[in-house]
């Protein structure tokens, strides 16, 4: 009994500091791995976009002019790019790229359930690895279909996305922002740290259109091959994250309960069948939706919606390029301006406001009260709308740029509705926790980013054939009426979220 006692007291002992460390908030510095990562996979994306849509379309030109006028044709098989912005050949690249859109979400959707076991499984940062795997690959296959056109049928292209399986954006996403979540629980430094990740995915979108025009002038593979290199680079990042599945041995919350209800216990000792712990896992969110107020209904519906709508931007470079008679290269400029305003609202102007509307307690920190996530985030929709509106309507490029500026200005959204995950008015009530042995806050940003993804899902095909149409009506600015169209849906679902003023 003596002995017992005595590892008793130990434990006792051992633990009380324990949970004062975890008391302490993290530095700042944790969440530097993880900028560092979203930048390197993010800007080569967006180095990706510019030399696809010119390779494909550079194919596709010359197989028309071939048929209908080879004297167009310079005697190294070149044509002129302002040849190639007639509506066959852009009413093809709308789809060729949108299928290659669809085929990437697809994989990645219908994998994030798997995955997510598998990070549970075997560690988040495994995934993260198996998640750059797919973007190398792209990014090889669309050189290797680029530069030998003899050899690879331009339909070949869409091989590209087959390895998305292994994780796109859905996963990537849910993985950083739980990551980005589980550093802080303080909600002014949440959103804050979400305003970082925001602000780095706007620079890649601020730099990677520039700087891929400015290369692709050069070389028109060369943006890829940039690409490849940061991927590489990737790889060593991942291994700086901190890893919360395998750095300790649960969390304070599973701590706390019976190990047997650990999620992360139960994927690290369960079967090889993976079959039934992903319908477990799917039964799990249903649960959760279900357990959770009807505020969280509501947000999904509005992420659902947003995500349709913000997948127009993939249409920009084409919008830009047809409707001005530009080539892509010089739409990549206009890109960057765009991105230098959401770089400085998701950098500096959105935390400023965070800190200087952040309420404060006695012997608190400051928080940011629902209210004002739910204000905010209705006004980024109202200045999505307008400025959605204002691209359909610019008939000349000095209107597109202030209409650009002015969608820019929406873009702070997810920093408000993200914030609203963990509020009071979102989490299940006592009573629904007690009776639920889950762990909702462990599996939030998965639904959340399933249900962006599933908008993307819908976005995409919906966005290349309105697009499609816009091309053979002459009415080019249709995509972006129907984004207007469709914030105005979100704006309504989002005036039903209810939560008390200055809470």
């Amino acid at each position: 009994m003596d002995a017992l006692r005595d590892v008793r007291d130990v434990r006792v002992d051992a633990e009380i500091p324990v949970l004062e460390a975890r008391r302490r908030p993290r530095p700042k510095l944790a969440i530097a791995p993880l900028l560092v990562l979203i930048l390197l996979v993010n800007l080569s994306a967006s180095l990706y976009q510019l030399p696809l849509n010119r390779i494909i379309e550079r194919r596709l030109c010359r197989d028309y002019y071939n048929l209908h006028d080879p004297s167009v044709i310079d005697n190294d098989g070149n044509i002129d790019e302002k040849l190639c912005k007639i509506d066959d050949v852009q009413k093809s690249l709308a789809w060729v790229v949108g299928i290659m859109e669809t085929l990437w979400i697809v994989g990645d959707f219908v994998m994030t359930i798997p995955l997510g076991f598998v990070a549970e499984k075997y560690g988040r940062r495994t995934v993260l690895w198996l998640n750059i795997v797919p973007r190398l690959f792209l990014l090889a296959w669309v050189v290797m279909v680029g530069f030998f056109e003899k050899s690879l049928p331009l339909k070949a292209i869409i091989v590209g996305p087959c390895l998305s399986i292994l994780g796109g954006n859905c996963v990537l996403n849910s993985i950083v922002y739980a990551l980005a979540a589980s550093l802080t629980d303080d909600n002014v430094v949440r959103a804050t740290y979400f305003s970082w990740t925001n602000a780095i995915s706007y620079v890649v979108t601020f730099v990677g259109p520039g700087l891929a025009g400015a290369t692709m002038t050069l070389n028109l593979f060369l943006p890829l091959l940039i690409g490849i290199c940061l991927l590489l680079l990737a790889i060593p990042t991942i291994s700086l994250l901190a890893d919360p599945t395998h750095n300790r041995p649960a969390s304070e919350d599973e701590q706390r309960r019976p190990l047997i209800s650990s999620p992360t216990l139960k994927a690290q000792s369960s079967s090889g069948n993976i079959l039934k712990p992903v319908i477990k896992r799917f039964h799990t969110l249903y649960s959760i939706v279900r357990s959770h107020p009807r505020n969280l209904s509501l947000l999904l519906i509005s992420f659902f919606l947003t995500s349709l709508a913000s997948s127009d931007t993939t249409l920009l470079a084409q919008f830009i390029s047809k409707r001005y008679h530009w080539e892509f290269a010089s739409a990549g400029y206009l890109l960057s301006a765009k991105a230098v305003v959401n770089f400085t609202l998701l950098t500096f102007v959105i935390p400023g406001i965070l800190r200087a509307r952040g309420t404060q307690g006695p012997n608190q920190p400051p928080t940011l009260s629902d209210w004002d996530n739910v204000e905010y985030s209705r006004i980024c929709l109202i200045l999505s709308q307008i400025g959605a509106l204002a691209i359909a309507l610019s008939v000349t490029p000095s209107f597109l740029f202030p209409s650009l500026l002015l969608y820019s200005l929406g873009s702070a959204l997810p920093v408000f509705t993200l914030g609203l995950l963990k509020s009071p008015s979102v989490v299940p009530t006592d009573e629904d926790r007690s009776t639920n042995s889950t762990e909702p806050e462990t599996h939030i940003f998965s639904i959340v980013m399933m249900v962006k993804i599933l908008g993307s899902l819908v976005g995409a095909p919906l966005m290349a054939s309105i697009w499609v149409k816009g091309i053979s009506t002459g009415v080019y600015g249709i995509p972006y009426y129907t984004s207007a169209f469709l914030y105005a849906c979100a704006s309504v679902v989002f005036h039903g979220v209810k939560v008390q003023r200055g809470r």
